[in-house]
């Protein structure tokens, strides 16, 4: 990820100048609307983003108010809800500023104390749903370190209007655990590694779902193979396999035509 070096410099010295105020607004327990003036000077000296014009306080979404919202060129890109700086997150916390972000269309969702800001996608499905896909802690972070540059280049001006939190998030998806483990078991896979069993023990006959039994019982994790997101990640794979099937010329579809008959004739 390519980060500007005036951005670079200015995470920098901002995050120097901040690591002190909010470890003593924390050592304070600052309440909440204190921790609002933190979080608002944080995302102008930090994230880069103009006070005055870009950063709304109290926006009212249908008759309900966010604590803040980040809006471009008069577009709300990112809703943040703000706790005081000693509060711990809670799973119900995010539900207020879920449904801001979803009766207007808004992608991103922030929940932070001042300290952490946890970075929420908004899905829109049937329910509406958020999932987390970062989590920044300001009083941990060195932004000498370039992973930690990129984590906070996320959230900045510059980063929004490059779209750099799908990018992350789509990286995210593509490395993720249980789309890795989807793909060792999808039938392809399979098929190759059980070529290369033969090539080692050619006199071992062994099927693809002896392999795939061996796989999912004794070396992968079992929560990479279940739950939503592992189910959503073996739609993924198999609609990836439709696509390249359609796409598939003759000869290979004559290749496999003869790896099956050998495997019949092994069995």
């Amino acid at each position: 990820m390519a980060i500007p070096a005036r951005v670079a410099q200015r995470m920098t010295a901002a995050l120097k100048q901040y690591q002190p105020i909010l470890n003593s607004a924390r050592a304070r327990d600052c309440n909440e609307s204190d921790t609002v003036v933190i979080v608002t000077d944080v995302l102008a000296d930090l994230f880069g983003y103009d006070k005055y014009t870009e950063i709304t306080s109290e926006y009212s979404i249908r008759g309900t108010y966010c604590d803040l919202v980040i809006k471009i060129a008069d577009v709300i890109r990112i809703v943040i809800e703000i706790k005081a700086i000693g509060t711990d997150f809670r799973d119900t916390h995010i539900r207020q500023a879920l449904d801001y972000a979803a009766n207007q269309g808004v992608e991103w969702v922030i929940l932070t104390n001042g300290v952490k800001w946890r970075v929420y996608q908004v899905i829109f499905g049937k329910p509406i749903e958020a999932r987390q896909v970062a989590e920044i802690d300001l009083l941990e972070i060195s932004a000498n370190q370039s992973g930690c540059q990129e984590l906070l280049y996320l959230l900045t001006r510059e980063g929004i209007e490059k779209n750099v939190l799908d990018d992350f998030v789509c990286h995210h998806e593509a490395t993720s655990r249980h789309l890795i483990a989807a793909i060792v078991v999808s039938d392809e896979v399979l098929k190759a590694i059980r070529r290369e069993m033969r090539r080692v023990n050619p006199d071992v006959k062994v099927d693809t779902d002896e392999i795939r039994e061996k796989l999912v019982q004794e070396v992968l994790r079992r929560e990479t193979l279940e739950g939503d997101e592992a189910e959503n990640a073996r739609r993924r794979v198999c609609k990836a396999g439709a696509r390249q099937l359609r796409r598939r010329p003759a000869k290979a579809e004559c290749r496999e035509d003869e790896e099956a008959i050998a495997a019949a004739g092994d069995d």
